[in-house]
């Protein structure tokens, strides 16, 4: 099974506002990248979409390392939420809907395909590609902001 790595980042300005996202994919030395824009979404949002194109990229089934600096991400897998919220018909702890629950049931089945490990990274610190994503995803931003004026 082919191996591969995957960070990513999500931006928003504003939140809810114009917001980016950015997968950094590698694979035997060579590396892909998917970004992408929203007008009107949030942070948690871009940080879930980024790793949803990350894995849809995948044209088969792979083992998948995740780098996000997202804790919503990343502990959601690997605290068990995602568990509780479907056992609780995806509704939180204090009877919430939970928020953005069609895109995490998206990445549940991606997540099922493949075979995923998430990694928590410490976000605008000294890790090359969390920084890369970073600046690519409010590129977005930046980019789609200035053409729609």
């Amino acid at each position: 099974m082919k191996h591969v790595i995957i960070y990513t980042d999500g931006a928003c300005s504003g939140n809810p506002g114009a917001g980016g996202y950015c997968a950094i994919l590698s694979f035997n030395g060579v590396t892909k990248t998917i970004s992408g824009f929203e007008k009107s979404t949030t942070n948690n949002r871009m940080e879930l979409m980024a790793i949803i194109q990350g894995l849809k990229a995948l044209k088969e089934s792979c083992e998948v390392d995740i780098y996000s600096d997202s804790s919503y991400c990343v502990n959601a897998f690997n605290e068990g939420w995602l568990n509780n919220w479907k056992r609780n018909g995806w509704k939180t702890s204090d009877k919430k809907d939970v928020k953005n629950a069609e895109l995490w049931k998206e990445l549940i089945k991606l997540s099922e395909f493949h075979m995923v490990t998430f990694n928590k990274v410490e976000g605008h610190s000294d890790d090359e590609l969390n920084n890369l994503c970073d600046s690519i995803a409010k590129k977005e931003i930046e980019t789609h902001i200035k053409t729609s004026i």
